[in-house]
């Protein structure tokens, strides 16, 4: 009686799911309607889904970069700078207020601000502005007298690397045209006065290192020192700082960026033959950052404008091309097998909603792609606002292990600034932009679309 239980029940199973089968077919169902298994969120996000995500970051670093000194020895706030000595620094939280992540953290709220008209972006920036421009004068007669300051204050009166000053200065500027009577120029002329005079070069004027060898050129030195430079012609109208810029892209250009695949090498040593070629994914976005900051401020009637705009979508197309189907891009960007990295996918996020904002690049061809990876980023951010799988600082090496196998950390700050900046730009993106799911894919139009329809034909009238 067991047996023939059993046997009815498994029979009884077997016909309802055919019959749960026959309900579904390809006469009685759009199956091509049927919803894809997505692992990253698909589609067109809202302004305030983008929103909540900037705002869950911006709470999280104004926790971890408190604006204010303390005596080291005994940790107590020091309010009054005439007793400010060498036991005196700023107050330690996890990220570091001068440093270049944090000059690009400061440019990307800025932009929020700017984006959202939410004081909260605007005002983390100034309280910190205005603390470095505060202190400045007092730690800068220390460092004269020879004693030790904090490393942290010495970048500022100091700089001993374009690390130090350009992205910071760049920051700074931007502060300024939102508020022209904050205490910054000194700050700004120091820096620039360090990029322009006192960093080292090769012999053609190209921003160059004496390591990991002699006379080698970084990708990353591009943003690190271009865009202040850039800025500062719009700040003086001295167009020699626009000339300078323009000359330092393309002749990084000439010896990093290679066509066939439209993308930028890491590193380039002068006297080494041949030239390897590792395609490191954030030192990339550095790179494209540049023609995007640049292309902002430098004359529509530029002689170079042209070149540097022609350089831009021959990387853009590179870059595109890349795109992993989760939305993000590669460590390694032409190396599928090494793992996906968030902060290189923020900065390209960015650059390629700007460049569609801008005008520069087709919103058809470059719209979702800034969205797949603006749902990519949004995905890598915790409740916490902390930004997952951003690479570790790096250095530059000569083998695929040593990029392959660079840690990732949420603590590493070069994720934080490019992931709130590309929310600010994708906020822009649904402002000025017309995207618009048809037959379940993300496509961009030139004018409003006024209909939910799953699938439409368009020419400018909708045509089911």
């Amino acid at each position: 009686m067991h047996i023939r239980r059993t046997i009815l029940t498994l029979g009884c199973a077997i016909s309802c799911l055919y019959a749960s089968a026959q309900q579904v077919n390809d006469n009685n169902t759009p199956l091509h309607l049927m919803k894809p298994a997505y692992r990253i969120p698909y589609g067109i996000p809202t302004a305030a889904e983008v929103k909540q995500t900037m705002d869950r970051i911006l709470r999280y670093i104004d926790s971890e970069t408190p604006a204010e000194l303390v005596d080291k020895r005994t940790g107590k706030t020091v309010t009054d700078l005439s007793a400010a000595d060498e036991q005196t620094q700023l107050r330690q939280g996890g990220f570091r207020l001068t440093s270049y992540e944090w000059g690009v953290t400061y440019s990307a709220v800025l932009s929020a601000f700017d984006a959202t008209g939410d004081k909260a972006y605007r005002d983390y920036v100034f309280k910190r502005h205005r603390l470095l421009a505060d202190i400045a004068p007092a730690f800068r007669k220390l460092h004269g007298q020879g004693k030790a300051i904090d490393v942290n204050i010495r970048r500022v009166v100091d700089p001993h690397a374009l690390d130090d000053a350009g992205a910071v200065c760049c920051s700074m500027i931007k502060a300024l045209d939102t508020d022209p009577s904050l205490p910054l120029r000194p700050l700004i002329d120091n820096y620039i006065d360090y990029i322009m005079h006192k960093e080292y070069r090769l012999e053609d004027g190209t921003f160059a290192r004496l390591r990991p060898q002699k006379n080698t050129v970084w990708l990353d030195d591009m943003f690190m020192g271009v865009p202040a430079v850039a800025y500062m012609g719009r700040l003086t109208g001295d167009t020699s700082y626009y000339d300078e810029a323009a000359r330092q892209i393309l002749q990084f250009s000439s010896r990093m960026f290679l066509k066939e695949k439209g993308l930028f090498r890491h590193g380039w040593v002068e006297d080494m033959q041949p030239h390897p070629a590792f395609h490191w994914g954030r030192a990339n976005g550095w790179a494209i950052l540049t023609m995007c900051e640049v292309l902002d401020v430098l004359p529509q009637d530029h002689p170079q404008r042209p070149a540097i705009l022609s350089q831009l979508r021959q990387h853009m197309a590179g870059l595109a091309a890349l795109q992993h189907h989760d939305g993000f891009w590669h460590q390694l960007l032409d190396r599928p097998d090494t793992y996906l990295e968030t902060s290189a996918t923020a900065i390209y996020a960015y650059c390629f909603a700007h460049a569609v904002n801008q005008g520069w690049a087709d919103a058809k061809a470059y719209g979702p792609v800034a969205l797949l990876a603006w749902q990519a980023v949004a995905s890598a951010v915790n409740d916490k606002g902390q930004v997952e799988n951003v690479c570790v600082g790096t250095g530059m090496g000569f083998d695929a292990a040593f990029y392959a196998y660079r840690p990732v950390h949420v603590m590493a700050a070069h994720g934080y600034g490019p992931a709130i900046w590309a929310g600010a730009e994708i906020l822009r993106l649904l402002r000025l932009q017309h995207p618009k799911l048809n037959d379940s894919a993300v496509q961009f139009y030139d004018q409003p679309v006024p209909t939910d329809q799953p699938i439409f034909n368009y020419d400018g009238k909708i045509r089911y």
